[in-house]
């Protein structure tokens, strides 16, 4: 359930602002997007786009050899990568235009980074969706494609709250994770209180995953801290 594999996704921004480019670049590489190339003109930006392939691109609609709308267009002709505008023409009439044109998300500046980042992460997500392997177990394995456990050749149903904690510990595996990012992953943005429940489903979760769940060896409890799942290989 690792997510990282977005951040090996190339990423392109074209844009004439040097200052902008810049300050994109660095918010993609402070979030761990390595592979960034950039362009400041339609011609720059389609030479890249056939040479490089990028699997993002994040345009401009105002460049000096044309506009964003133009250069999607181009681009669509022989890539079919997911596009973000980025730009400061904000009216209704732009936004439906550059999604009508079949981009992905439309952005007007000022942006918040945070924001920004958000929105970049969504669209490689749906756009490159991981297959996801089973997670090996000392004693099982998770399947969270059919939300399982396989344990003796026996598939035994995970519940929701059971799939979210996992989930959780999973994308994690080998860290802490602490009872409130575990109670909030299972119950939401006011997690507090739900702490014995927590408690009870880790309970559950071990009798599913543990030869001995009286001696767990997967799902650890780090005292006054919170759980780690121990993967194998």
């Amino acid at each position: 359930m690792n997510l990282d594999y977005i951040k090996n996704k190339k990423i392109l921004l074209v844009d004439d602002e040097p200052g902008l480019l810049c300050m994109v670049e660095s918010i993609l590489k402070e979030e761990g997007y390595q592979q960034r190339k950039t362009a400041k003109t339609v011609k720059e930006a389609i030479a890249v786009c056939k040479d490089w392939k990028p699997e993002l691109a994040v345009l401009d609609v105002m460049l000096p050899d044309g506009d964003g709308f133009s250069l999607l267009q181009q681009i669509r002709t022989f890539s079919d990568i997911p596009v973000l505008f980025l730009t400061a023409r904000g009216e209704d009439e732009d936004k439906f235009r550059g999604l009508g044109l079949g981009a992905d998300d439309y952005m007007v500046k000022p942006f918040l980074p945070r924001e920004l980042i958000l929105r970049i992460g969504a669209i490689l997500r749906r756009c490159y969706k991981q297959e996801h392997p089973l997670v090996h177990l000392a004693a099982c394995q998770l399947d969270f494609e059919k939300a399982e456990v396989i344990k003796h050749g026996e598939h035994i149903p995970l519940t929701a709250k059971e799939f979210d904690l996992l989930s959780a510990l999973s994308r994690n595996a080998g860290k802490i994770v602490t009872i409130d990012m575990l109670c909030e992953a299972a119950w939401g943005e006011n997690p507090f209180g739900y702490e014995n429940s927590l408690m009870a489903h880790i309970r559950r979760i071990r009798e599913k995953i543990e030869e001995n769940p009286s001696k767990p060896v997967s799902l650890i409890t780090v005292k006054g801290l919170g759980y780690k799942l121990v993967t194998e290989g």
